[in-house]
């Protein structure tokens, strides 16, 4: 017996059925374990040894594969094909020589980019050794994450009260986004003209020009300023006869995409797809790790965590064979086409991302996908299919139409593709583009033929006014693409990083772009002042080629990580004496132009609007930051951050506000906005217990009106009558969010459903789903467990399988609709085993046991004190410890 261990069941799964009966594979659910999440786990003063620990999950994991292992002959470890996988594979066997499993075995390790049949049983053939190059350099990078988080985030909270933690990466990210912001309120709009004129042909037809030169000078883009230069060239035109000055004509060509890495799907996914980051991996996974085609599991893509752009030869010879099948000999190009990777820090050289056959068209898997699965295997598909095909060829015209007298040029420009080629299947977006589905660069724009020497009529002259634009904020796909760009980060890194911005509230998504939180600010210009060295964009970026160099065995792990952790360690050390007082002066002075922006008005932006004397500045509290009068206590406006030109009274206990939105229209009590230590809320009127309703997910204070007050305050409200139940359907906000009651059950609320004017026939269908997720009848029956059912169910908190009252969560990356009826029974007896027993019941009396002699004490064993308790009648065997740490070698 020969034994397999990959990282998740339904890769498990699709493998087995490849391997046969002589192999057991085994998931290890991910990672098997990992540095403790207290001080102390990474020692830098031991050779940056590591502690690693594994939680109680993984330790079932280790349990199973190690009790496989000492059955088998063999073990190969097939995680996946990158430093983490390679990590994940060093971890199992750690573990295993740790615990005596492996005496005698042969352990090797095996790799492939798709799970088909094909690739999985030629890595069989071809096994090798754990890369401890690219180990090293998983051990770098996680000492440093770990040695940058757990140092300086507890200076945060310290200095900056409210901030929650500062990463390596994460806070780079942040900055980013921050700077964009700050060139956004920092832009002055200008105003500039431009001049169109339409023209007719001798041949009748119509052309449209943009003046480009006056009195013989070529215009610049702000050479016409107001309206009234325009309106002064707009007279110069119609004062002239024009005709054709010249007419260029020039053919051009261009070149298909380079097939998907990580960060390019990830961008395209969010532009064509408007997925996250995040989703994209999810789903990205999913397609490689199989999916059920008429009855066979078979991965659909080849590794999704990459930055190469190469294709196998076999694979670019059957997109050629397809190509010429499907649309033509014309698209086949005369030779493949060959892609280098252009990323500054490439990692190690995998293959894009494709189809593992090109000949498994979308249509052909679009009954076993979901929407959003085939809606990201045709992007794949399509991009990697139109990298190998011809180029487009495009006829460009540009025609200059020149005043007799040459004062004055007009260009119309155009172009036509003549032949679509790559075209005809993939057109990239721009993520700048105005909407989604707008024209791009390469649409059509065909110029009527006219000929030098040619005298046009002027028809129409439009001047027209413009303002240029402040840069765009940054999207999840700009973001992503910019980051890689600086060499900032691993593209399988970037989807948890952007996931972890918004999830600690320094950031959000606007109409798919990143605004920052003033807390994200705050925490950028603290780091930017006191830690500016690691926050430079180039630091980050050198430290990720260094890590390149330790997976490329050119430099030692410790010696990176020791050149850090002096001068990281020397930079914490030097704010061990830094005031608050230093901080808010210094977050003041570099945050002053947006807390108190200057509306041109004369007005001084800092001066206190209640006193009118004292000066308005930068505050800190025990819960985060706020903006406050220096004259405090006399005067007590306060405001929150965020919501400039609102004040009210102090705040107390850390509570940001109140802002008065106004008079209840029936009680005439004040409500008002206000922040306390647990989220934004609103209030009606004061006293002892006013009645207050949080603000739910979604809700922005700055979004919140008396009128969405006043329906807040009167939550929970009548929906209306169940015309099945004929019971009241409640709607209301919770400690869980906004929900529907009925009938004494609940029913969460989404993002696109709205408590506030939620209807009956939106009402009634929610409850109807919610009864068949949660109601007697299952999702599927898998079997049964000693004589009772197996079945699995959708719970509150997510799947998960039972069997005689005994309920068992799946694992995250678990599919409830695959999952077996082996895998469940091993999770309800682990649920099991893990139930505490039942308290035996109290004897009558009973006598004291004989004293007998005390055992031989173990060399180096803490003795322990006699026991006072009288002893249980059945004494259970001493549980093994959850996990067992270990240095790094």
């Amino acid at each position: 017996m020969k034994v397999v261990v990959v990282e998740s069941p339904a890769k498990a799964k699709t493998i087995n059925k490849y391997l046969g009966s002589d192999f057991q594979v085994i998931a290890s659910y991910g990672h098997i374990r990992d540095l403790p999440a207290k001080d102390g786990s990474v020692k830098p003063d031991e050779g940056f040894a590591m502690d690693w620990e594994a939680d109680a999950k993984s330790e079932r994991q280790i349990r199973e594969i190690a009790s496989a292992v000492k059955k088998a002959d063999k073990l190969f470890l097939a995680t996946d094909p990158d430093r983490e996988g390679e990590a994940i594979s060093w971890h199992v066997k750690k573990v295993l020589e740790e615990r005596g499993a492996l005496k005698g075995k042969d352990v090797k390790r095996v790799v492939f980019n798709e799970i088909t049949k094909s690739a999985v049983t030629e890595a069989m053939r071809n096994p090798r050794d754990i890369h401890q190059d690219l180990v090293d350099a998983y051990l770098a990078r996680r000492a440093l994450d770990y040695l940058v988080g757990f140092t300086l985030s507890p200076v945060l909270w310290r200095k900056l009260p409210g901030a929650k933690s500062a990463g390596r990466v994460q806070s780079v990210a942040l900055r980013l986004i921050c700077e964009r912001e700050t060139e956004i309120e920092e832009f002055k709009s200008r105003e500039y003209w431009t001049v169109a004129t339409d023209f007719l042909t001798p041949r009748g037809q119509m052309i449209t020009a943009a003046l480009t030169h006056m009195g013989g000078k070529k215009l610049d883009k702000f050479d016409i300023p107001d309206e009234a230069e325009a309106m002064a060239a707009k007279a110069a035109i119609e004062a002239r006869r024009f005709h054709v000055g010249s007419v260029e004509r020039k053919k051009a060509r261009r070149n298909p995409y380079a097939p998907f890495t990580t960060s390019t799907l990830q961008q395209e996914a969010s532009r064509k797809l408007h997925m996250s980051a995040k989703q994209t991996m999810q789903l990205a996974q999913r397609l490689y790790e199989g999916v059920d085609i008429g009855g066979e599991t078979v991965g659909l893509i080849t590794y999704m965590r990459t930055d190469g752009v190469q294709m196998a030869a076999e694979a670019i010879a059957a997109a050629r064979d397809l190509i010429g099948k499907d649309f033509g000999k014309g698209y086949v190009p005369d030779a493949p086409r060959l892609y280098k990777t252009k990323a500054k820090n490439a990692q190690e050289a995998h293959e894009c991302i494709r189809p593992t056959d090109m000949f498994r068209r979308p249509d052909q898997v679009a009954r076993y996908l979901d929407r959003d699965q085939l809606r990201l295997y045709e992007l794949i598909w399509k991009r990697t299919v139109a990298s190998q095909m011809a180029a487009a060829e495009l006829d460009q015209v540009a025609v200059d139409i020149t005043s007799d007298d040459r004062a004055v040029t007009l260009r119309a420009t155009g172009s036509v593709v003549v032949f679509d080629g790559f075209l005809k299947v993939y057109r990239e977006d721009r993520d700048d583009a105005p909407a989604h589905g707008a024209a791009d660069d390469e649409a059509e724009r065909l110029l009527p033929d006219v000929a030098e020497g040619d005298d046009m009529a002027r028809q129409g002259v439009r001047p027209e006014q413009h303002f240029t634009q402040p840069p765009p904020r940054y999207s999840e796909a700009s973001l992503v693409k910019r980051m890689e760009e600086l060499g900032i980060g691993r593209p399988s890194t970037y989807a948890s990083i952007l996931s972890v911005l918004q999830e600690r509230n320094y950031v959000r998504l606007d109409q798919r772009r990143f605004i920052p939180e003033d807390r994200g600010r705050l925490v950028t210009a603290f780091l930017e002042q006191f830690f500016g060295r690691y926050v430079e964009y180039n630091f980050t970026a050198d430290l990720e080629n260094q890590l390149d160099d330790i997976s490329g065995g050119r430099i030692d792990w410790r010696k990176v990580l020791e050149d850090f952790w002096k001068a990281f360690s020397a930079s914490v050390e030097g704010t061990k004496e830094l005031r608050i007082s230093d901080v808010i002066e210094a977050l003041d002075a570099e945050l002053g132009a947006h807390f108190f922006p200057d509306d041109g008005s004369g007005h001084d932006p800092r001066l206190c609007p209640t006193c009118n004397a004292g000066r308005l500045s930068l505050k800190l509290g025990k819960f985060g930051a706020f903006i406050g009068c220096s004259n405090y206590p006399e005067c007590r406006f306060t405001r929150p951050l965020g919501m400039a030109g609102e004040g009210g009274d102090a705040p107390a206990d850390g509570a940001e506000g109140p802002k008065e939105l106004g008079a209840h229209p029936t009680g005439g009590e004040m409500v008002t906005l206000r922040k306390g230590p647990y989220g934004w809320y609103v209030q009606l009127g004061e006293g002892a217990k006013p009645k207050r309703v949080s603000l739910y997910k979604g809700l922005a204070p700055a979004d919140v009106t008396l009128e969405i007050a006043v329906k807040l305050l009167e939550l929970p409200r009548e929906v209306g009558i169940h015309p099945e139940t004929q019971k009241k359907i409640e709607a209301g906000v919770g400690r869980f969010g906004p929900y529907l009651k009925h009938d004494g059950g609940f029913k969460s609320l989404g993002k696109d459903d709205d408590v506030l004017s939620i209807g009956m026939n939106r009402a009634v269908e929610l409850l109807a789903q919610a009864r068949v997720k949660k109601g007697a009848e299952p999702l599927r029956t898998l079997g049964e467990r000693a004589g009772k059912p197996v079945t699995v169910h959708e719970g509150r908190y997510g799947p998960y399988v039972s069997s005689d009252g005994i309920h068992a969560t799946l694992p995250k990356d678990a599919d409830p609709n695959t999952v077996t009826l082996e895998e469940a029974i091993s999770l309800i007896d682990a649920k099991a085993a893990k139930a505490p027993a039942k308290p035996a019941r109290k004897a009558a009396a009973k006598k004291a046991p004989a004293k007998k002699a005390p055992a031989k004490k173990a060399e180096g064993e803490t003795p322990k004190k006699p026991a006072t308790k009288k002893a249980p009648a059945k004494k259970t065997a001493a549980k093994k410890p959850a996990a067992k740490k270990a240095a790094v070698d």
